[in-house]
């Protein structure tokens, strides 16, 4: 008769079955379900309840409510004929979240999450079981602290399914980077030459400034940064920086953006308008030379061009013969053309036409007093034989 119990018992409910039944009663460190066409009553030992950590069974179920789970053994006392199933709600809500996220995975979905922990690696995280973030797939940006993610809900990719060793890995960059390329891809196509927008100074190299504008980054060349000469990024901009930048090209395939700070600001030249016009004589600082003249600083930002014939009134061959880089230089303006917004000026005409012949008699005074006796022509020789036609 007890073997007709113990199969009869067996071919009803036995072990990896799933039930379903109702909490009879919670107890310190374990929960009674009454199985719904169980012979025998269902115990859950706390550690099967969830799939995270619990302190009492109270804080994931009460009496009377509804539960699944799988039978992971059949206790049966054959001398009193009664017995018990020991069942996991925590192996059953693990399939069921396996089963959601290799879908998810399947069809590359994104899937939310809530941070329940913030541990030295990465982020714990509820999905339906435990789920790590990795610190290297928490975020496109370096992050160095990341207890501000706890409590927060996440948008995640699958990245491993690992059943056997229950491993599941999740990513929140891989989000971002998806994100990121489609603002990337939708920016580039709304940009176009001369748009003037805001962006952040994003790092800085020797050759120019990096701009986030959004999501992509542009190039602010050196040259670009500043209506004035600037020898490093560093010495005008800082990274965080908030400027205005003007779109001079995008290139599409390559995905390159160069942009310029200097068009978004005012012109030097507005800056002597009014205070600086032509016959001014004003002081400047030679900027460079080229061959057909000299480039004259004569304010912040503002050059005017020393053509080679206005430098001195001696001829030279070259503007580097009497001129130098950095040289302070008196020059007078000759020209200004506001709409093109050049300047022309003259060294020679600053310096008035008497002092120049007053230096050239001094030089010629120097000649003529340094000269030896024998070299110095007399009136003889001046004017031969006109002397001889005199008459005293």
């Amino acid at each position: 008769m007890t073997e007709e119990f113990n199969e009869s018992m067996i071919n009803e409910i036995k072990e990896g079955d799933k039930i379903s039944g109702q909490v009879q009663k919670v107890e310190d460190k374990q929960v009674i379900v009454d199985v719904d066409g169980g012979k025998f009553s269902g115990i859950v030992p706390i550690s099967q309840l969830s799939t995270h950590h619990i302190d009492s069974p109270n804080e994931v179920v009460k009496e009377g409510d509804a539960v699944e789970a799988y039978v992971t053994k059949v206790e049966v006392d054959e001398e009193n004929e009664s017995g018990a199933y020991i069942l996991s709600i925590r192996q059953l809500e693990q399939e069921k979240s396996y089963e959601y996220l290799q879908e998810k995975q399947d069809n590359n979905e994104i899937i939310e999450a809530k941070v329940t922990e913030v541990v030295k690696g990465g982020l714990v995280v509820d999905v339906g079981q435990r789920g790590f973030v990795p610190a290297s797939l928490i975020s496109t940006d370096f992050i160095e602290d990341f207890s501000s993610f706890d409590g927060q809900v996440l948008e995640l990719r699958v990245e491993e399914l690992d059943p056997e060793n229950n491993r599941v890995i999740l990513s929140r960059k891989a989000v971002e980077q998806e994100r990121n390329e489609a603002k990337k891809a939708e920016l580039l196509s709304s940009l176009s030459e001369g748009d003037v927008i805001e962006g952040t100074i994003a790092r800085l190299t020797n050759f120019g400034a990096f701009v986030d504008i959004g999501g992509v980054d542009g190039l602010v060349h050196v040259s670009e940064l500043s209506h004035e000469h600037v020898d490093k990024p560093e010495d005008v901009v800082s990274v965080g920086d908030k400027v205005n930048v003007k779109v001079k090209s995008v290139e599409q395939d390559s995905e390159r953006i160069s942009l310029s700070i200097k068009d978004t600001l005012p012109s030097p030249f507005e800056s002597i308008k009014g205070e600086i016009h032509a016959d001014s004589i004003i002081e400047g600082r030679v900027v460079r030379l080229t061959d057909f003249g000299a480039f004259v600083e004569i304010a912040a930002g503002v050059q005017g061009l020393v053509h080679i014939s206005e430098i001195s009134r001696k001829h030279i061959g070259t503007p580097s013969e009497v001129l130098e880089p950095n040289q302070e230089v008196t020059v007078k303006v000759l020209s200004i053309d506001e709409e093109s917004e050049r300047i022309s000026l003259s060294i020679k005409a600053a310096v008035p036409e008497e002092e120049v012949l007053q230096i050239d008699d001094d030089e010629s005074r120097d000649y003529i007093e340094n000269s030896d006796d024998d070299d110095n022509p007399t009136l003889g020789e001046m004017f031969g034989d006109k002397l001889k036609n005199l008459k005293f």
